[in-house]
């Protein structure tokens, strides 16, 4: 059992990270008061930007893979960011509908970006030559327990984002940011009173939401997929229940990621973990999304939103 476990957690963080950073982007949406359905597009249009940025730089610049994966990682989080503009325009400018307004991103950026891998390698998929190496932490991997399950075949990535993760905290709850971030969120016609400019702070929340999925997608890609094929396997969609899962708190998202984490590394590694092999596939890769269902219809109930999340602001001004 010991060594299933110690097979299982390292995949099982690897799954969790660009969850966890999507989740995270989309509860800075939705803070500001603006839904985002459109986390799955915006982590499309991100894994295609990577792949574009890191096969080019791999024909064009050979020898310097670790650098190429960066800079591709952060022309993910600028696409996505950009992207993130027309629901951002479309929901704070002109007070559309916010999910119809997410659906429409996630409908768009997933045919725009098979349109444009076709006529970039004629099959609708960009493979990569290379992606992140794992690695064990020096000094720590052979900590007893706690070693082989964290500190092994890690990634510079898991440690960036656990570290956006404990900032986001931060900024959220101590700072004066946050603090109008929040308001917009819950009372916006009270900040608008007090002076925060509600549109302004929407557009942040949004803007954040689409660079931190964008970063998810380039996660997803180098570190688990290899390539980009017009899907993130509905990671952005879990992203939501895990936001909706784990309160719209940071600390509560990184637990909820991990749960579905888990939950997908046992559908996506049964096959050569041999405790695993004798459970009927179909079972097994049905399980992350019946967990998630069930997570929603318990803790729905007491679901803790903020109160104008999807509200239209229209504060008379002109």
């Amino acid at each position: 059992m010991w060594t299933t476990i110690q097979q299982i957690f390292p995949y099982a963080i690897m799954f969790t990270i660009p969850l966890l950073i999507t989740a995270l982007g989309g509860l800075f949406s939705e803070r500001s008061g603006v839904v985002n359905i459109g986390l799955e597009g915006l982590m499309v249009i991100g894994s295609f930007a990577s792949a574009f940025t890191i096969s080019k730089l791999e024909t064009n610049w050979p020898g310097h893979t670790v650098t190429s994966i960066w800079i591709g990682i952060l022309v993910a989080a600028a696409a996505g960011l950009v992207f993130s503009l027309l629901h951002a325009f479309a929901s704070i400018h002109l007070n559309a509908n916010q999910v119809i307004s997410g659906t429409a991103i996630n409908m768009i950026a997933g045919a725009l970006t098979v349109f444009m891998s076709r006529n970039i390698t004629g099959s609708g998929n960009i493979r990569l030559t290379n992606g992140f190496p794992p690695f064990d932490v020096w000094g720590l991997s052979h900590i007893p327990v706690i070693g082989p399950l964290i500190f092994t075949k890690t990634y510079w990535t898991t440690w960036l984002i656990l570290l956006v993760v404990l900032l986001s905290s931060f900024v959220l709850r101590k700072t004066a940011f946050g603090l109008r971030l929040r308001s917009c969120g819950e009372y916006p016609q009270a900040a608008e009173a007090a002076g925060v400019n509600v549109r302004k702070m929407r557009y942040i929340g949004v803007l954040i939401s689409g660079a931190f999925a964008g970063l998810g997608g380039a996660i997803h890609l180098v570190t688990i997929a290899g390539e980009f094929n017009g899907t993130v396997s509905g990671l952005g969609f879990l992203a939501l229940a895990a936001l909706i899962f784990g309160q719209w708190r940071p600390l509560g998202i990184l637990a909820a990621t991990l749960f579905f984490g888990f939950a997908s590394t046992v559908a996506n590694v049964s096959q050569v973990i041999p405790q695993l092999a004798d459970f009927p596939p179909i079972l097994l890769k049905v399980f992350p999304y019946a967990i998630t269902l069930i997570a929603l219809v318990i803790f729905s109930k007491s679901s803790q939103a903020p109160k104008a999340a999807g509200e239209v602001f229209d504060s008379g001004k002109r």
